[in-house]
């Protein structure tokens, strides 16, 4: 990688890559681009520009600009806003992806683009959940990850285009709240322990999905993209994971540390059945063997550094 464009910028996953890729690749060899203009104050200095992914030629003036050769496609309505409205669902996932696919079979740039614990659906394996098995969601989210999967498998047999991609769980981050995720309420116990010290739980304790902290999600995009193509016999797309745990362990790891935090439950049935569909924990070793995963962060450490970020902000009254 060498001139890198991050498209989705102003996201969860998007607004920590940008500056992550800056520090390895240099301020001026990476480009931001998001359809939100807001956006731009919150990446830094980085050479910014607005663009709807589904805005073909606007996408190719950028490319051809800024002589992009990866490109990071993080568009997406996330699960549980996908079912509310699944036809803008699928029109903003798969038609991001198709114009990214494109635009790099003509321009001949590598293409990131995240798939999701949620490619997979309730007759996949629940526990140690493999590489290769049944795939059949039952969310819109998850039909767009499964068929982003084949278009980019098919992309790279058919035309040679260099694509890859991580089936991320849930990631969890201090810095963007997310938007719309099943696994959403992760980072947001974080700040209800630290503003409220309480917190109301949209998933029933036992419910146990895979989870990650944003900077090994971080490290993940860019391992996977610097690997040694020879190596990779999958491509699209490596589980990749880090913990897994139910509110309950959470809620107890916090609680060690704020005493006097506590929680209740409120079923979101939305969300509950999303969460019921998917995996309790994957098996990651594809990605440990072919490109040598290996996630730094755990339950209690990434507890500790959100505790301590979070806190900090409220004390200095960037939260209310």
């Amino acid at each position: 990688m060498k001139r890198i464009l991050i498209v989705g910028a102003g996201g969860q996953i998007g607004s920590e890559l940008v500056p992550h890729l800056q520090k390895i690749y240099g301020n001026n060899n990476v480009v931001a681009a998001d359809i939100n203009s807001n956006c731009a104050s919150n990446l830094g200095d980085v050479a910014f520009e607005v663009l709807d992914a589904l805005d073909t030629q606007r996408y190719v003036e950028i490319v051809k600009k800024y002589k992009v050769d990866s490109i990071f496609n993080l568009v997406a309505l996330l699960s549980a806003t996908g079912e509310r409205n699944p036809q803008l669902a699928w029109k903003i996932n798969m038609s991001a992806l198709m114009n990214s696919l494109e635009i790099a079979r003509e321009f001949n740039c590598a293409v990131f683009t995240p798939s999701s614990i949620g490619a997979f659906g309730p007759t996949s394996p629940k526990d140690n959940t493999p590489q290769d098995t049944i795939m059949r969601p039952t969310t819109i989210y998850g039909i767009c990850k499964v068929t982003g999967e084949m278009l980019s498998d098919y992309y790279f047999l058919k035309y040679g285009v260099d694509t890859r991609s991580v089936r991320f769980p849930g990631i969890i981050s201090n810095v963007t709240l997310p938007g719309g995720g099943t696994t959403d309420y992760a980072v947001e116990i974080y700040y209800g322990a630290i503003q409220h010290k309480h917190f109301i739980c949209p998933l029933p304790q036992g419910t146990y999905l895979d989870m990650m902290y944003m900077p090994d999600a971080l490290d993940a995009c860019v391992q996977l993209m610097e690997a040694d193509p020879a190596k990779l016999k999958h491509r699209n797309s490596f589980n990749v994971t880090a913990m897994s745990f139910e509110p309950s362990q959470i809620y107890a790891t916090i609680k060690k540390r704020i005493p006097d935090f506590t929680l209740e439950y409120n079923i979101d049935p939305i969300k509950k059945s999303i969460a019921d569909s998917w995996p309790n924990y994957m098996d990651d070793s594809c990605a440990r063997e072919e490109w040598g995963w290996n996630p730094k962060w755990n339950l209690e450490t990434m507890t500790d550094d959100m505790l301590k970020v979070i806190g900090e902000k409220y004390k200095a009254g960037v939260l209310k």
